[in-house]
């Protein structure tokens, strides 16, 4: 969920806070849904017609079976951009040719219905640390560098010895669209991510995995949550989860929780709203102590500012990803 266009003026804040709860949860839901409701028909990934991608053999992650894997998912990647440049889809089309690099390697991609992708950076086959980033909403192949950029930047971060996984393995929802404010889209994520994380702790299983979740895509980490063999699980610049709690979650994993000085999340309303056929919002602030996760200092950024090099966050997210204490605000050793 990455949604630059809220502004919760003053004013309407105090509306918020003024009010009994009932009230609150009522009056947020009521602004949720007139955010969502009257742009759901903004701009989506173009309808691109992709190829189905090719039959892959369970994971192993020695050099030479990712090797196969690699150059396998890269033809996959190559027949996708003739197909767009068929279409007339030149934008799609030179997306895709970027991905096509030697130097880039796909653990999985399917370029249907706006791109699903998994993308390693860094060495699998020798990583004794993983983190695993879960992006929000509004990424898709054609914003893909996005995800990539944070990608290159954790691991540099991190250094030898490690890999990030950018993993884009669900259709995420419209940057502002009732998708964005429902539990719907994660809930159907979270299927792919508990088979895609237990795959990887097979073929890894003495590495430390840990679970990156930013914005929407925190949702998609909550409700994936329950039983998964990781380390840690990280929420940034998260509207909520969907659990009122930590212990809600079912897991074993250590849960951390942190948010940008200036990520306008803050300002969401942080409030759940059951109707009979659909839920609005997702309830309890990640990073407030009624939820239960450690917190970890993010720095002043904003909500697309977490995996910026040289950033406090940036190098929390590191340390809690190699199983160090993080940094306190204003100390970066």
């Amino acid at each position: 969920m990455a949604l630059r266009q809220l502004r919760i003026r003053p004013r309407m804040r105090r509306l918020f806070t003024s009010r009994p709860r009932g009230a609150r949860t009522l009056l947020a839901a009521l602004v949720i849904a007139a955010v969502a409701v009257p742009v759901s028909g903004a701009a989506r990934p173009s309808a691109v017609p992709a190829p189905a991608p090719a039959a892959l053999a369970p994971l192993r992650a020695t050099p030479a079976a990712l090797a196969v894997r690699y150059a396998v998912n890269r033809g996959s990647i190559q027949a996708a951009e003739r197909m767009a440049t068929g279409h007339g889809d030149r934008k799609r089309a030179a997306a895709l040719r970027e991905l096509t690099d030697p130097e880039r390697h796909f653990l999985s991609f399917d370029g249907r219905d706006g791109g699903r992708s998994v993308e390693v950076f860094g060495d699998l086959s020798t990583a004794r640390r993983i983190a695993v980033l879960v992006p929000g909403a509004g990424i898709g192949l054609d914003k893909y560098w996005r995800l990539r950029a944070g990608g290159v930047a954790l691991q540099r971060e991190l250094g030898d010895g490690s890999a990030v996984i950018g993993w884009l393995g669900y259709a995420t929802p419209a940057t502002v669209s009732p998708e964005a404010v429902t539990p719907g889209t994660a809930e159907h994520a979270a299927h792919e991510l508990r088979p895609f994380l237990a795959e990887l702790k097979r073929s890894k299983p003495s590495t430390r995995i840990t679970l990156l979740c930013h914005s929407y895509g925190s949702v998609v980490c909550a409700e994936a949550a329950s039983g998964l063999k990781v380390s840690a699980i990280v929420l940034y610049g998260s509207p909520g989860t969907g659990a009122h709690s930590v212990a809600a979650l079912h897991t074993p994993a250590t849960v951390w929780a942190g948010r940008g000085g200036s990520d306008w999340v803050a300002h969401v309303p942080h409030a759940q709203l059951r109707l009979p056929f659909v839920t609005l919002g997702f309830g309890t602030d990640p990073v407030s102590p009624e939820f239960g996760a450690r917190h970890f200092a993010a720095g002043d950024g904003g909500h697309s500012d977490y995996l910026k090099p040289g950033s406090l966050s940036l190098k929390n997210l590191a340390r809690i990803v190699s199983g160090r204490t993080p940094a306190e605000e204003g100390r970066h050793a």
